[in-house]
């Protein structure tokens, strides 16, 4: 398709059409636009009908509430082996989740990739080879229909799902290699490398593109996340870790993007917010969901994501090291790492570096850094909405027209993210004693592992999607990485002083209390 062009229609407003003439690269995300009534894919063989349910935010929302469901309720009290106190049958206080041994990961292994599926996965499951598959399996099923649901035929779905399933199997592999474990590089890093390595040296086949839908798979990983994060949980490191992550985050994703378009004059805006909330909140999730709600182009959430990757491993050595040279406590330097290193699974890595205080503090600062992802997306959306789709000022709509538009932009599955997070919040905090134990047993067996293989599908399907030839036509100069690295200056230099106001000048004791172990 390279070289041709093509048309496409935009909705505008309620009965106003655009056209427009392109060439054939990605048009930007259009997640919720008016489509025909029906409309076919030759590459995937998806047949697209109007309608809610053809939205990827409407399937990641059901996906990940079935499987939320699911895992809530394959929870399995402990009884205590002893009675209380006074003879009366001890309260339960402890679960066990019948489903975390069935999904898991391939574990470490030295030489042979096949020691990896060895031994039993958790305690009396089943073998990890046969939980390894039993989860490939459910990823393809689940997906499967997903896929149906938004148009894709089965025949078609299914062996692409495959297909994708078995390159993050591979990047699991990749990951779990002893000393690969040593250098904490991750698994998001090998699925975007292989996917990328299959799209640029190999070629992508036509029989997996039907698979390739990064956004569906990261979007339910982030309800899946949002599940996580807890309000009480967060409110731990108290408000310090509010003064560090909700002010520090907003200042530098406005400063970095007006940096963006008044200093170093990018064209593309909707590139330059991505790069600058991927940069300034958490990383690539940060960055899809902002792609969502400004529509950017593929190739545009590519260029984030491969820089922010390439930085991340960067800065996941270079704060530790930094840190314990010049001798900074644990506590302040747990939260200059959370507050600048992009992934949550980095932000942990480099932590433990510095000390287990340090890893406990980063990982609460990047987790309280996270609830931002939804804010951002619904602002981002609601100011998008006031602009054309050549980012100048949109003709007036009113108040019911102006709501519409934001509503069309705001990307669905942030409501998921929210109500996951609400929902969890609310049954963690009340009901009977042993509640809290029910829904740490939940998130932290099934659930977190199927965030992780949600995102390690979704960054396979982006690096199988990018292409380095048109990435570099969209990038079109070295200024995205100048962006990112004059925003991260500032990010590493904002972030420092609040954490340093925050733990050192308004809340020594807090400090205090921390280091002696009581986050």
């Amino acid at each position: 398709m390279h070289g041709s062009c093509h048309t496409w229609s935009v909705q505008v407003a309620p009965g106003t059409v655009r056209t427009a003439t392109a060439d054939a690269e990605e048009p930007a995300m259009t997640h919720d636009a008016t489509t025909p009534a029906e409309t076919s894919d030759a590459e995937t063989g998806a047949v697209r009908r109007s309608g809610w349910m053809q939205s990827d935010d409407i399937w990641a929302m059901l996906i990940a509430a079935v499987l939320l469901v699911a895992a809530w309720w394959a929870n399995v009290a402990v009884t205590p082996s002893e009675p209380s106190a006074d003879g009366a049958e001890a309260a339960v206080t402890e679960y066990e989740n019948l489903l975390g041994p069935w999904i898991t990961k391939p574990g470490s292994w030295e030489t042979n990739p096949l020691d990896a599926f060895a031994g039993v996965s958790g305690d009396g499951g089943p073998s990890k080879a046969a939980a390894v598959v039993a989860t490939s399996i459910g990823c393809v099923v689940v997906f499967a229909l997903a896929l149906a649901g938004v148009g894709v035929p089965v025949s078609r779905s299914v062996p692409a799902l495959c297909g994708v399933t078995m390159l993050a199997v591979a990047a699991w592999l990749a990951s779990t290699q002893v000393g690969v474990k040593k250098l904490q590089l991750e698994y998001v890093l090998w699925a975007f490398a292989g996917g990328l390595f299959v799209s640029n040296v190999i070629g992508v086949p036509r029989w997996l593109k039907p698979a390739l839908k990064g956004e569906l798979y990261i979007k339910t990983g982030l309800i899946f996340m949002g599940s996580g994060l807890l309000f009480g949980t967060l409110m731990k490191l108290g408000p310090p870790g509010i003064l560090i992550s909700w002010i520090t985050t907003p200042i530098v994703l406005i400063t970095t993007y007006q940096f963006g378009q008044r200093v170093l004059k990018i064209k593309s805006k909707s590139l330059n917010l991505v790069l600058s909330a991927d940069m300034s909140v958490c990383g690539v999730s940060a960055a899809v969901a902002t792609a969502a709600a400004c529509r950017a182009k593929k190739e545009e959430l590519s260029i984030a994501v491969g820089i922010s990757l390439a930085f991340t491993v960067v800065m996941m050595f270079a704060m530790p090291a930094v840190i314990n040279a010049v001798g900074l406590d644990e506590v302040l330097g747990g939260a200059w790492i959370g507050g600048t290193v992009d992934s949550t699974g980095a932000v942990v890595a480099a932590g433990e570096l510095v000390g287990p205080v340090a890893r406990d503090v980063a990982a609460s600062v990047k987790l309280i850094q996270n609830v931002l992802i939804g804010v951002i997306s619904l602002v981002v959306a609601a100011v998008w909405a006031r602009m054309g789709e050549d980012g100048q000022a949109a003709p007036a709509m009113g108040v019911a027209g102006g709501v519409a538009e934001i509503w069309k932009r705001l990307p669905k599955f942030v409501i998921g993210f929210l109500a996951a997070s609400a929902i969890f919040t609310t049954l963690a905090s009340t009901g009977p004693e042993g509640r809290e134990a029910m829904v740490q047993s939940t998130l932290k067996g099934p659930i977190k592992m199927m965030q992780s293989w949600c995102f390690c599908l979704g960054f396979v399907s982006i690096g199988l999607e990018t292409e380095i030839r048109r990435l570099a036509s969209a990038m079109g100069s070295v200024k995205p990485i100048i962006l990112y690295i004059c925003g991260q200056t500032l990010n590493i230099t904002l972030t420092f002083v609040m954490a340093y106001l925050a733990f050192r000048v308004v809340f020594p004791d807090v400090a205090a209390k921390l280091m002696s172990g009581g986050l």
